[in-house]
């Protein structure tokens, strides 16, 4: 006869085998992405991404949206987000707050060549960047590459400093916010993503209708989807790998390609995004 406290001791030991299998079976992929869109689009653009994502790695994808850009990137430095869409000065951020150690995977073909424009209502007479002096201004978030780091950058080599050339700056904490902002009067110019504008222009946003572009920047690296330390190697294959082999010529692929406003994706490394930090410092974002 087995003595009770063997079978006691098997059975525990059986339990917690089942409950680590059970783990293992309902691991999570645990995504985010930057808060440079009202939260509602953000979940509207992630859905058909998440269940592609479900269904390639095997995975729960779960997409948790956060109040703020510093939010990610603390999120991925602390291992609480496992996958996250980043632009690109929140990608040198991430990279610095954890040493290097967050991976940039893939990114859409268009973001090799992102740019940003300049807005102003649509009846002011501004029609220049040097008419801008003296008016006040709005960028989207601190730390967004499009609505703010790069802008200021090409204004700071167009002699504009932004500090003692505007009247006011503001934040609006998102493009789409940037726009509403210009059209309302809240602010006489703004800058935001030449894709986010894009998009408005097509939907028939009503504020996108009532402001004009006076210039856009030169190209530079944008966006991408980034991998936090430590993430099991054969899994990030998988996620970059389920990016790669999207493909436009399929409906389904189709219509999340759509939302994301991607043509293509392609590979990327960090080194593509060492001119974003060089442009950080020189503006003096990053001391």
């Amino acid at each position: 006869m087995i003595p009770i406290s063997n079978l006691i001791s098997r059975c525990a030991l059986a339990f917690t085998l089942m409950l680590g299998a059970a783990a293992a079976h309902a691991q999570v992929l645990r995504v985010s992405a930057i808060p440079d869109e009202a939260p509602t689009e953000l979940q509207r653009k992630f859905k058909p991404l998440g269940e592609y994502l479900e269904k390639e790695t095997g995975l729960e994808v779960v997409f948790t949206p956060v109040s703020d850009y510093a939010a990610v990137v603390e999120g991925l430095a602390a291992k609480k987000i496992d996958l996250a869409w980043l632009g690109g000065f929140t990608f040198v951020q991430a990279r610095l707050r954890t040493h290097g150690e967050a991976l940039p995977i893939v990114q859409r073909v268009e973001d090799e060549v992102f740019t940003s424009k300049f807005i102003v209502p649509a009846d002011s007479p501004v029609k220049s960047l040097s008419e801008l002096k003296g008016k006040t201004f709005a960028f989207g978030s601190p730390s967004s590459t499009s609505g703010h780091l790069m802008p200021r950058f090409f204004l700071l080599e167009d002699g504009i400093d932004p500090d003692k050339d505007f009247t006011r700056i503001a934040f609006s904490g998102a493009h789409d916010a940037t726009v509403a902002f210009v059209a309302s009067g809240r602010a006489e110019a703004g800058v935001l993503s030449a894709s986010v504008l894009d998009k408005l222009l097509e939907k028939g946003d009503a504020n996108a209708g009532r402001v004009r572009v006076i210039a856009t920047t030169p190209p530079y690296y944008d966006y991408n989807w980034t991998v936090r330390p430590g993430l099991d190697a054969a899994l990030r294959e998988k996620i970059a790998d389920a990016f790669l082999k999207l493909d436009p010529s399929d409906p389904v692929h189709k219509e999340l390609m759509t939302l994301q406003r991607a043509s293509k994706y392609v590979p990327t490394t960090s080194a593509n995004y060492d001119a974003i930090e060089r442009a950080a410092r020189s503006a003096g974002l990053i001391k």
